[in-house]
């Protein structure tokens, strides 16, 4: 597997360096939120609350970030009031010139960063993105046969009885993905999820011994299934999927490979993720955020082969509203600072933190799902190891001055809601500059809090009671160590 080899604290991210600019930012956001609440001050306030919110707790949320401030900025604008259904250069209304411009260079950034052979930036979110792959694969796999066989362009063409049969084809293709238990994701064929109301979905899991992917059995699976789509990456799973051995499995029976890598691009981007474990050289259609560990802003994006460009680039008005030009500027602003050599070594920093942090947690006697870590997420098991929900354990945690998120492990028996496990993921701790030695004393926070708390009732998977003193003194470790790293210094509010 890919290996991070970076032992010393990587430099502070652009959310925690002043620079030359710093000035500038501080004046920006002091007008900024001056205009804000002459309208409306509640706004501004529940701005500056959530500054200072996130300036008091340890982000270990896997699938947050912080994005800089030119990243922010730049979603601010007018480029917020137009309309652009379309592509640069085809698009459906007038004056779009500049929309052209952001969307051509977030695409051209992406296919820089990833190799890819085609991006797509506009999906507003990371459903969007898989929406959109979703789509976009059964117009080529399904859709475009049949336009062949009726002699038709184009759907419109179609008379009734050929569309009735193609709107049944549409629902009777099956996919089949990680199961959630095992930190596959909702958007991946689940019932509650449009995704499962669209697709006949099967789920393959984990080796329930080493919680570990078992390939050969999801070879043996996907034979028997024979899906059109199979799917790959995951939101809760420690380790590096073989994404060669997947795309050969898809490749035997005839589905289409696709990737999400939502929670892992950016050690894509990074470097650190590279051969069998970079998946874009290996599936057709790759969705990803564009925060989480990417840091940029709240979005999605499409990398694909060039046979499905076409198809992919009829997310508008096939699934997207219209695009949001001035989130396109972030993101391409948030890919030009991932192109940056500085990029990389923040990669490699959100591993070696993730590791630190998970052989802290072990040392304290944790039980870690798959028994530790080799990306940016630590999924530790509290039902084994402290006798709590992951409902109980979040809230502790919180209390104590960690943002964590509750999450379901293998088998979990406390189910979707309530979980056994909590979730903790780097990216952001490393943004702030952390390094493996504040991982460990974050670690020590963690398992000191959780110590400290009790179910409060047998009949109840959510009320607990945490020592006060534990929780008080876990506050202020954590205070310490934020204010050795500063969330955008320059900003005074």
């Amino acid at each position: 597997m890919s290996q991070a080899t970076t032992t010393q604290p990587p430099s502070s991210g652009p959310a925690t360096s002043s620079g030359p600019n710093a000035a500038a930012v501080a004046s920006a956001y002091t007008s900024a939120l001056e205009v804000i609440a002459a309208v409306e001050p509640d706004v501004a306030a529940a701005i500056k609350g959530e500054l200072a919110n996130q300036r008091r707790q340890l982000k270990l949320i896997a699938s947050e970030n912080y994005a800089s401030p030119a990243v922010l900025l730049a979603m601010g604008n007018w480029l917020s009031d137009k309309y652009a259904e379309g592509v640069p250069g085809h698009r459906m209304y007038a004056g779009c010139e500049m929309v052209d411009r952001v969307e051509t260079l977030a695409a051209e950034h992406a296919k820089a960063l990833f190799g890819a052979d085609h991006a797509y930036a506009q999906p507003h979110s990371g459903i969007d993105a898989n929406l959109v792959a979703y789509w976009a694969i059964l117009a080529k796999r399904v859709e475009l046969p049949a336009l062949e066989e009726a002699g038709a362009q184009h759907v419109n063409d179609l008379p009734k009885d050929a569309w009735d049969r193609l709107r049944h084809a549409f629902n009777d293709q099956r996919m089949l993905g990680m199961s959630l238990d095992a930190g596959g994701h909702l958007t991946h064929g689940f019932r509650p999820n449009i995704s499962g109301k669209l697709f006949d979905q099967a789920s393959y899991g984990v080796d329930p011994g080493t919680g570990l992917l078992d390939y050969d059995a999801i070879a043996r699976q996907a034979r028997e299934w024979r899906p059109l789509l199979l799917v790959a990456g995951y939101s809760a799973y420690p380790r590096n999927p073989n994404f060669a051995v997947m795309a050969e499995i898809a490749e035997e029976v005839g589905a289409t490979f696709m990737v999400d890598m939502a929670h892992f691009a950016g050690l894509v981007a990074g470097k650190v993720l590279t051969g069998d474990f970079d998946p874009v050289p290996h599936a057709d259609v790759v969705t990803t955020t564009t925060h989480k560990s990417l840091r940029g802003p709240r979005g999605g994006m499409v990398l694909c082969r060039g046979e499905y460009a076409p198809f992919v680039d009829k997310g508008c008005p096939m699934v997207l509203g219209g695009p949001l030009p001035h989130v396109m500027a972030a993101k391409a602003v948030a890919l030009a600072e991932a192109r940056r050599p500085s990029f990389a070594a923040y990669a490699r920093g959100i591993v070696d933190n993730a590791r630190a942090l998970a052989e802290g947690l072990s040392r304290r006697g944790a039980k870690l799902v798959t028994g530790g870590t080799d990306n940016h997420i630590v999924l530790m098991d509290v039902g084994a190891s402290f006798g709590l929900t992951g409902r109980q354990a979040e809230s502790a945690l919180l209390d104590a001055g960690v943002v964590t998120n509750r999450n379901s492990v293998p088998a979990d028996p406390n189910g979707p809601w309530y979980t056994s496990g909590v979730r903790m993921g780097t990216p952001a701790l490393t943004t702030l500059g952390f390094g493996p030695s504040d991982l460990d004393e974050v670690a020590a926070i963690v398992t000191d809090a959780l110590r400290a708390t009790q179910p409060a009732s047998a009949t109840s998977k959510a009320k607990y009671t945490i020592d006060a003193a534990v929780a008080e003194a876990c506050r202020r470790r954590c205070a310490e160590l934020l204010a050795a790293h500063p969330l955008y210094p320059e900003i005074h509010l």
